[in-house]
Parts: structure tokens; sequence; C-alpha cells
């Protein structure tokens, strides 16, 4: 039901109660219900089609439909026009005006009680919490029949601080459905990582991700809330896991990288982007950067000929070769930088130069420190200049 589709969706659940908005949108859409025999077409029709549109998804057309019904006319009924006014706010993300459609609805008699889930979702949109949890107890039994429900309470309750009532929500959402028992695991995951318990919310997660058939999806977003919860030793625990579940995702590689980094062991981090490599040559420029990085410069320069992407490969291979001292090869790459024209770019430039300097090319590491501007390296250009000048006036201090 694609009315539905933004329903919850800050919780990343799949599943939003469609026989709810089913029976609402039947309701709302079939005449029979409602009409009386002294009602003009006009009227009737206005009223079910906004319903349908609403139920394809084409919320502006239902918007413009609903506008043509006469609100001041004696047969206007007023609680399903509300209704349909709010649903067309609600799934337009107008949340606020979402809600004032909602209580009219309500005000003008509505009784389906459907609706107050609607409404929590517009207040829950507005971070209104309290207005959230309101609405869901004034749903009643409604409810108890929808996982998503249990979702959105146990969030609020979550950013209102009520970390034991949110758990005991969830718990009850797994006990009731326990099909869904993973989205309300990963919830609960969340809420380890939110109130510091770390190892909790690891050991949660390798049970949940051990369920999960290869699914590395959970091992990736906790890890990565456990990075930004500066837990890096808890995450890369998780990640290496889900690396081994999944060698060949670039994401998961990258994600572990980034966890060795923060624990400053960026050899370990280049180790694993070169097993990424394997499976994936997007990795090959960063594995061969770390390597480089951290002085293994053979190693980085066996990655960086795999490379395929050609500028990022150049660029890294001259750095490479300047480190390995190899300045005639450096040099030697002049046409290639031409070529892809990353001699545009100052740094490249001045590596160029200064290879040609340390080959004894005085004058083609001129040509290219002319072009040099910023600042910085026109300082460094500077200086290398008055090298060069010192070595044409005794060679033998740069031999």
């Amino acid at each position: 039901m694609m009315i539905l589709s933004l329903i919850f969706g800050r919780l990343g659940v799949s599943d939003f109660g469609c026989r709810l908005a089913l029976c609402l949108m039947l309701w709302l859409s079939m005449p029979s219900l409602w009409a009386q025999s002294d009602i003009p077409e006009e009227s009737i029709e206005r009223l079910p089609l906004a319903a349908l549109l609403i139920g394809d998804g084409n919320y502006q057309r239902a918007r413009q439909v609903l506008a043509g019904v006469d609100i001041e006319a004696e047969d206007f009924d007023a609680p399903r026009y509300h209704t349909l006014a709010g649903l067309v706010a609600l799934n337009l993300k107008e949340n606020a005006l979402a809600v004032a459609e909602f209580n009219q609805a309500l005000e003008a008699g509505q009784t389906a009680p459907v609706i107050y889930l609607y409404l929590a979702q517009a207040h829950f949109g507005q971070e209104a919490y309290e207005e959230t949890l309101e609405a869901l107890d004034s749903a009643g039994e409604a409810t108890t029949e929808i996982p998503s429900a249990y979702l959105i309470r146990a969030q609020s309750l979550w950013f209102l601080g009520r970390f034991d009532e949110a758990w005991s929500v969830l718990n009850q959402g797994r006990s009731q459905f326990p099909e869904r028992a993973s989205d309300f695991a990963r919830r609960q995951i969340f809420l380890l990582v939110e109130q510091g318990l770390y190892q909790a919310a690891v050991f949660e997660a390798q049970r949940l991700i051990a369920l999960s058939e290869g699914d590395i999806t959970d091992a990736l977003a906790v890890g990565n809330a456990l990075l930004k919860a500066d837990q890096a030793q808890e995450a890369t625990v998780l990640l290496e896991e889900a690396m081994l579940r999944a060698p060949a995702d670039a994401t998961v590689a990258k994600l572990l990288a980034q966890a060795y980094l923060v624990q400053s062991m960026p050899l370990a981090a280049a180790e694993v982007l070169r097993r990424g490599a394997y499976f994936n040559s997007d990795l090959l420029v960063e594995a061969a950067e770390l390597f480089r990085q951290t002085g293994r410069l053979t190693e980085a320069l066996s990655l960086n000929g795999q490379a395929i992407d050609q500028s990022k490969k150049l660029k890294q291979r001259l750095a490479i070769l300047i480190g390995l001292e190899r300045f005639t090869q450096a040099a030697a790459m002049a046409d290639d930088l031409k070529r892809v024209q990353l001699i545009e770019e100052e740094e490249v430039r001045y590596a160029l130069a200064y290879a040609y300097f340390k080959t004894g090319d005085f004058a083609s590491a001129r040509a290219e420190l002319f072009f040099l501007e910023t600042a910085e390296n026109f300082r460094k250009a500077t200086e290398l200049r008055r090298v060069m000048s010192e070595c044409e006036e005794q060679r033998w201090l740069c031999l």
C-alpha cells in the first residue's frame, strides 16, 4: 500500500500495517457505506476518487480533487474529507498540516481507530514524541495488530530518554510478532549502543547476524554506530566477522579499515583493503595509498600497477616512485601526466619538477616550476630554484 510507504519510515520498517489502512481506504472510497439518496452525484464522486488516488500514490492529484469539494454544502462529509486531506499531507511530509487535518476529522466525528495511528505518525514526523504516545494510546487495540506501532512507540520512548520502557515495548513486540523478531532485535541493539552498553550490543548483533543467512546489513549499521560512538575496538570485532561472511563487499572492507585507522593501526587497515581488492578493484588505489603511507612502498607499487582508474593510478604512482627514489622513472611519467591532465594540479607539477631536479635536468625542472602560483607551492619552487643554483655553482653538493 503506497499510502503507508512513509509510515514509520525513519524506523526502517517494511511492514506498515496495510490491513488497517486497506480497511480505511475501502471505507472512505465506497459511497454505499455513507451516501444518502439525496446527495448530488458530484459530491458522491469526489471523496471516493480522492481515496483511490491516495491509494495509488497520486497525492497531488488527490489534493486537487479534494479542493473541488464544497465544504459549505449541507451534505459535506467532514470526517472523511479531513481524513483524506490528512493522508495527502502525511504522504507529502507536511506533518503539521496532517496533524491539523486529522484533529479536524476527529472533531467532526471520525471514529476509525486507524486515524490515531496516522496522527501518531504525523506527530512523530514533527518530533513531538509525547503527542505520538498519546495518539497511540488513543488507538487502543488497533495498535496491537501492527508491528510498526510497537516500533514507533519504542522509538518515541527512546527519544524521551525512557529507555527501560522502550526496551520493554520492544520485548513485547518480539513476543507478539515472532516473524518480525529481527526488526525488534535491531532496535534493541541500537538502544544498547545509545546507553553505552557496547559489548552487549556486539553480542546481540552477532546473534542477529548469525540468523541473517549472509546478510551483513545489520553488521554495517551497528559497526558504523559503534565507530560514531568512538568504540572502534568493538566495531572491529563485528566488522571482522562481517568480512568473513561477505569478503567481496567493499563497504565492509572500507568500514573495517576505518576502524583500524581509528586505532592507529594503518598497516592492518592496508591489509584489509588489500584483501577487499581481490574482489573489488576499486579498493586497489586506497590499499596502495595506505601501504605508501606506512612506508611499504614495494607493496604499494605492486597494488598501484593493478589499478584501473588512470588518473588516481598515475598520481599515486608518481608519489610512490619518488618515495622509492626512482627519479628517472618518475620523470619519465611526464607525457602520461599531461595526457590525463594531472599536470594541471600544482602538487603533481611540483613533484614532477622535483623528479627532474633529482635526475639533473634543471631546465625541465625550472620549466615546470614556472607555473606554480599558490603561496605554499611558490615558496617550495623558490627554495628548489635556490638549491639548483647552488648545484650549478658547486656540482659536488648535489652528487
